[in-house]
């Protein structure tokens, strides 16, 4: 059972962890072992509210497929628990950057005195590049 909040939480049958052998370097324990953790989520088939399957599928992130699957690949740590940790924790993150509701922002003016103080550094800045100009008699 993962724990998004108090209210909502996500049963372990919704979300499928396969163990794969991991990429790269790492000699005898990364051609033997399968110690990475794909992790698939299918944002449909949840028991998400609906809010929540929305704003995932509204979300450009490469993880998330076209069919609305989450694609998850850990394979950081040499163990497979600690890569399913992570799995877990990165879905969980995902979720709850949706979760978050950006505020809208107002669009404000400079104040009078903020454009005079602007214009008189202007001002005095130019001034400053004249003195260094050619002195003639």
């Amino acid at each position: 059972m993962l724990k998004i909040s108090n209210a909502i939480s996500i049963p372990d049958d919704e979300i499928e962890l396969t163990a794969i052998r991991a990429q790269g370097s790492g000699g005898q324990n990364v051609n033997k072992v399968s110690s990475a953790i794909h992790l698939r989520f299918d944002i449909h088939a949840s028991s998400l509210p609906v809010v929540y399957k929305e704003r995932l599928l509204q979300l450009k992130d490469s993880r998330i497929t076209k069919e609305g699957i989450i694609v998850i690949k850990a394979q950081q740590f040499r163990t497979q628990e600690k890569n399913r940790d992570d799995a877990l924790q990165r879905l969980l993150l995902l979720i709850k950057t949706v979760t978050v509701v950006q505020k809208t922002r107002k669009a404000t003016k400079p104040s009078r005195s903020a454009k005079r103080k602007r214009m008189d550094s202007k001002t005095k800045r130019g001034q400053v590049k004249v003195m260094r100009g050619r002195v003639t008699d």
